[in-house]
């Protein structure tokens, strides 16, 4: 790509099982990018919670994302920065272990905008799109897929003998991520209107939708 066409910054917005975290990797390899997805996003989101030596004993690379996004929003203090009060927000089929904290959502929030600002990242979940709408150049992609495609994609994925079984998984996460943004951000995340770009993985396949986006990325116009 050349030198003066935009750092490219891409949300991925996606289905259960249509391949979200896949094609995000994919994306970050090809353009040599960080690859931030909703795991090292709530990480982050833990590590903030932990006092300064907690934070400090922790064995990481320096000059990884995740050491920067530390560093960058504070991690150095010596107190949590995430008070214990702190009110829950709860979606429906929620898991035990899922950190549901308003001040949670908060520093998912800035954990985004700052790797969006460092440029060059993909981002795959909770709520890119939204928390980045006014970012200049960020590239917003919906993946999606038949519900059938999904199923088989869930069961090899978890190893699962049962469609109703990865059918149930389907219908309870899509049902927390829609509810999620709905509460959090006020949007319908399966809207359109929300993304720059909707595509169907099981009938384009893997490859196909990530040239689809790398092909978008290009054809954006140069900084000037």
């Amino acid at each position: 790509m050349p030198d003066n066409w935009p750092v490219p910054v891409i949300t991925v917005g996606r289905q259960f099982g249509a391949g979200g975290a896949t094609v995000g990797r994919m994306l970050a390899d090809e353009l040599k990018a960080d690859f931030l997805d909703s795991k090292i996003i709530d990480e982050v989101a833990r590590r903030l919670q932990l006092p300064k030596e907690e934070v400090e004993a922790e064995d990481e690379q320096p000059g990884s994302l995740l050491a920067r996004l530390l560093v960058a929003l504070g991690s150095a203090s010596t107190e949590p920065l995430i008070p214990p009060e702190a009110t829950a927000w709860n979606p429906p089929n929620v898991a035990p272990t899922f950190d549901t904290r308003k001040a949670v959502l908060q520093i998912t929030q800035h954990v985004i905008e700052e790797a969006a600002r460092s440029g060059n990242v993909v981002i795959v979940g909770r709520g890119g799109a939204y928390i980045l709408s006014k970012f200049p150049g960020a590239l917003h992609v919906f993946l999606r897929g038949a519900e059938a495609v999904r199923v088989r994609a869930i069961m090899a994925r978890f190893n699962l003998t049962s469609e109703d079984e990865a059918r149930k998984r389907m219908k309870q996460t899509d049902e927390n991520w829609t509810s999620y943004i709905k509460q959090v951000y006020g949007h319908d995340r399966n809207h359109p209107a929300h993304y720059d770009m909707v595509l169907d993985t099981g009938r384009l396949g893997y490859e196909a939708t990530v040239e689809a986006i790398l092909s978008a990325l290009k054809s954006r116009k140069p900084i000037t």
